[in-house]
């Protein structure tokens, strides 16, 4: 189990599942008309996305300019979900 945390797998099976979740998400959107829209897709899952990319990359050794991208990236994605859910209809 150690191994499998220190070369960033985990992190791998995170990217995987959100991957899995979103086609998932947009896959019954487009057959059936209901749930959530691509936009709201990618809004849910994009900041899970940076920061998976974050963890991995603290656990290999990046250097931490890697870490701190991945973080800003999901707090931008965060910022982006919110933005599109909060604004007026």
């Amino acid at each position: 189990m150690q191994a499998f945390f220190a070369s960033g797998q985990v992190a791998d099976l995170v990217l995987l599942v959100l991957l899995a979740e979103a086609l998932a998400l947009f896959l019954w959107h487009r057959r059936t008309g209901r749930g959530l829209a691509p936009l709201a897709v990618a809004g849910l899952v994009l900041p899970g996305v940076a920061f998976a990319l974050a963890l991995r990359a603290a656990l290999t050794g990046a250097g931490w300019g890697w870490v701190a991208a991945a973080l800003v990236a999901a707090f931008l994605t965060h910022a982006f979900d919110l933005a599109v859910r909060l604004r007026p209809r």
